[in-house]
């Protein structure tokens, strides 16, 4: 009984999938109201969308991350359907920012300070081709950021990094209920478990990248 019982537990814990589908609506209109009209834009995937999104939040520059679905050739996927992992989608979240204040170099700095690029198909606890570590690029620009980044990882380290660069082509918005997700759901089993200390994670490492009213979480 003891080891069914873990069995049926652990899935609360260790899953990113979301609870809580109607609580977030009135957030997300105000969010979508937003202009964001003059803000550059980044996509980026590396595992839960739930953490990347918060990720970027904290950091000084971004006006606003934006939970979706890229990387595949699946039209208008849905959370439902990139969880068989046969899509080709990974969970991506889409960055504006103002490039004022925070250059695409360090945004790759935070992204690749935010993760694990080495592990394959995944971020520890979740793994499947819909967690994989991409980087999509708009622009030569970019893409050859991004790989000077890249080689200047692999260079420093016996692995290699998992992390695929490859051109942006579509980003479809995740449901509503996945934005903001980790601000608006702090005791939620996963993120208290999961997204809270790897956001907790990067803020120690990066204290000077951060937002002024962006602290540790509890």
């Amino acid at each position: 009984m003891k080891n069914i019982l873990i069995l049926i537990v652990l899935p609360l814990f260790m899953a990113c999938s979301a609870q809580n589908k109607n609580s977030a609506t009135n957030h997300t209109k105000m969010k979508a109201d937003k202009n964001l009209e003059n803000y550059e834009t980044a996509y980026f995937a590396s595992g839960c969308f739930w953490c990347v999104e918060a990720v970027f939040e904290s950091v000084e520059g971004v006006e606003e991350a934006v939970s979706g679905y890229a990387g595949g050739e699946t039209l208008n996927p849905t959370y439902q359907s990139i969880g068989t992992g046969k899509t080709g989608h990974s969970e991506t979240v889409k960055v504006y920012y103002d490039p004022k204040k925070v250059d695409y170099k360090t945004l790759l700095q935070v992204y690749y300070g935010s993760h694990n690029p080495f592990t394959v198909n995944g971020q520890h606890p979740d793994y499947g081709s819909q967690y994989r570590s991409i980087i999509f690029y708009k622009n030569a620009t970019e893409q050859k950021l991004a790989k000077q980044v890249k080689q200047a990882i692999d260079e420093q380290n016996e692995e290699t990094v998992a992390t695929e660069i490859v051109p942006h082509k579509t980003f479809y918005k995740a449901e509503d209920y996945h934005q903001d997700y980790e601000r608006l759901h702090p005791n939620q089993p996963y993120v208290k478990s999961v997204s809270i200390p790897r956001l907790n994670r990067f803020k120690r490492a990066f204290p000077h990248l951060l937002k002024p009213e962006s602290k540790l979480q509890e």
